[in-house]
């Protein structure tokens, strides 16, 4: 069975410092093509894809999808024999769509009560709160 080549380009290597900057971030491909054209380096969304689809088969990055309106964003896993943080948990804001990482030992206490008690395992990759955040609870309270 033949292996794919994989290149070791400019652009993948941008792609995944610009992640690896940010450990514990969401990220979207129209983030990443935003940031580079700013930089003056502009990269098409193409481009990205294909680099963030590499490092998720790496497994240095882990692709996030939350629903099947919004578009996926990435966040920077490194290599897998480096120590890392459990993954987290998603809110979501239902008014303005911000997408907010959840580190929370609480959200950990659930996770072990519903495998504990309950025998169900949470996927934290898929697992979303819906509701308001502070600045749009903040907006309907003016």
């Amino acid at each position: 069975m033949a292996s794919k080549i994989h290149y070791h380009t400019r652009q993948s290597r941008e792609v995944a410092q610009y992640l690896q900057d940010r450990p514990g971030q969401h990220v979207t491909a129209a983030e990443l093509c935003a940031c580079f054209a700013a930089q003056g380096q502009p990269m098409s969304k193409a481009t990205v894809y294909r680099r963030l689809d590499r490092l998720v088969e790496a497994g240095l990055v882990t692709r996030y999808t939350v629903d099947g309106v919004t578009g996926a964003c990435y966040a920077w896993n490194g290599p897998a024999d480096a120590p890392c943080e459990e993954s987290c948990t998603h809110c979501k804001c239902e008014k303005c769509g911000a997408l907010i990482h959840l580190h929370c030992e609480e959200v950990a206490h659930l996770r072990r009560h519903l495998l504990d008690c309950h025998g169900f395992a949470l996927d934290p990759r898929r697992t979303v709160f819906y509701g308001l955040c502070q600045a749009c609870r903040a907006a309907e309270g003016a």
